[in-house]
């Protein structure tokens, strides 16, 4: 069974934050103790980190879930719990993270140390002490901790190879490069032996090595997803030199020319700029062909016979000065990690000419969040939060009228006009 996933699926959960503690001082001397309930500890957070030693996402095929630590409970005596413990997930360079439902690109890890934070844990409840003020001398309320952030992601492997090897199906992709480099892919007579891209590091001396991918094979077609086209091309996408191998002993009897025509159609159809990028074209499988086939064919390019060795040593060679060339010219993609700013205060948006209505953003939604809607003491503090940050004239402004439904969250409230 293949090892090897450069697709997956994952759910990450931040931790929950600890709720606050209700709590009152009481010794013997002592008639009424003032509050001392402590605040709760923030929940873990989530993180994605790019790790040079990870070659592969097969760790969430079957687990695709992970979570982090909750954080604890705050205790009397002013004992404030523990922040949850964050949870730090591996996963290979070359990663790119989206939203498994919008589609859209969250972040990009390309190099060994690159993070991003994937779910953010839940702010801890304050506990009663918090709460004492001149009019509210005996506060008998405390924060809940707030619920983690939960999202679906979309994560893909695109090889972060020096050298492509593009090229048809049984074109002796695989056999290059187990002969130029220590992979050692599957290698069969029969098409489509290679499902998965293989990488291979050469080395020339201390100073020169570079990374080669083995892509599996492309058919006409691959640019639309055929044959797992799309699969297939995006491993080229980070590549900085392309080398198009032409089977000159075909199975089918395609000829070089079309081989060739087909490949740099299904490259520029699937990415433009991929055109644009040092290439190589070389002919393979040349001790099966003899040298008047090729002078009737017209054949410009070099060739090579991976079994042989024959032109393998200055295939590599122009494959290094190549890849010098494309380093100096073009620098190391840097991580990209996407930020959106929360919305704070509040905003009203309408849902239907119903009457309802949904206040949107990150302080009016922990106003409910953190605290227990079931408690009228509690509730009277989401109805003086909410004045004090004038929601109830946002929603007069926006067209509310008495009995108008307002939600915030999954929390819903009737509106009744503030006189």
């Amino acid at each position: 069974m293949s090892q090897f996933v450069d697709e997956a699926q994952l759910n990450v959960r931040g931790g929950d934050g600890g709720a606050g503690c209700v709590s009152f001082r009481r010794e013997g001397p002592v008639v009424m103790g003032g509050p001392n309930g402590g605040d709760g500890g923030k929940g873990g957070d989530v993180w994605l980190v790019a790790d040079h030693n990870v070659s592969s996402l097969i760790a969430f095929r079957d687990y695709p879930h992970r979570r982090a630590e909750s954080g604890v409970h705050g205790k009397g005596k002013d004992m404030h719990g523990a922040r949850g413990e964050s949870l730090e997930i591996k996963v290979p360079e070359g990663t790119v993270v989206s939203d498994m439902y919008t589609g859209e690109v969250l972040a990009e890890l390309y190099r060994h140390g690159d993070k991003f934070l994937a779910a953010a844990g839940g702010r801890g409840g304050r506990g009663n002490a918090k709460f004492l003020s001149n009019k509210r001398r005996e506060p008998t309320f405390a924060e809940q901790g707030e619920h983690g952030e939960e999202r679906w992601l979309k994560l893909e492997i695109h090889l972060m190879a020096d050298v492509a090897l593009v090229g048809f199906p049984s074109a002796g992709k695989s056999t290059l490069i187990s002969v130029i480099s220590a992979a050692k892919p599957k290698i069969a007579d029969y098409p489509f032996t290679t499902l998965e891209p293989n990488l291979g590091v050469v080395s020339l001396d201390d100073d020169t090595n570079f990374v080669v991918a083995d892509i599996p094979g492309l058919i006409e077609g691959a640019s639309e997803g055929r044959g797992l086209g799309h699969q297939f091309l995006r491993h080229i996408e980070r590549a900085r030199v392309l080398c198009l191998l032409i089977d000159l002993a075909p199975m089918d009897e395609t000829p070089a020319a079309e081989q060739e025509r087909v490949l740099l159609h299904e490259l520029g159809a699937y990415q433009p700029d991929l055109l644009e990028r040092p290439r190589l074209i070389v002919g393979t499988k040349a001790d099966a062909v003899q040298p008047e086939t090729l002078e009737e064919i017209g054949w410009q390019h070099p060739v090579i016979s991976a079994v042989t060795g024959q032109g393998v040593r200055e295939l590599v060679g122009r494959m290094a000065t190549l890849v010098h060339e494309a380093r100096h010219d073009t620098p190391e993609p840097e991580g990209l990690v996407v930020i959106r700013p929360e919305i704070e205060g509040a905003i009203v948006e309408r849902l239907d000419d119903d009457g309802e209505f949904r206040l949107v953003g990150r302080d009016v939604e922990r106003v409910v969040a953190l605290n227990d809607v079931t408690t009228p003491v509690a509730l009277g503090y989401i109805d003086y939060q909410l004045k004090r940050m004038g929601v109830f004239k946002m929603l007069a402004r926006a067209g509310a009228v008495e009995g108008d439904v307002i939600w915030i969250g999954d929390f819903s409230f009737e509106y009744q006009p503030d006189l």
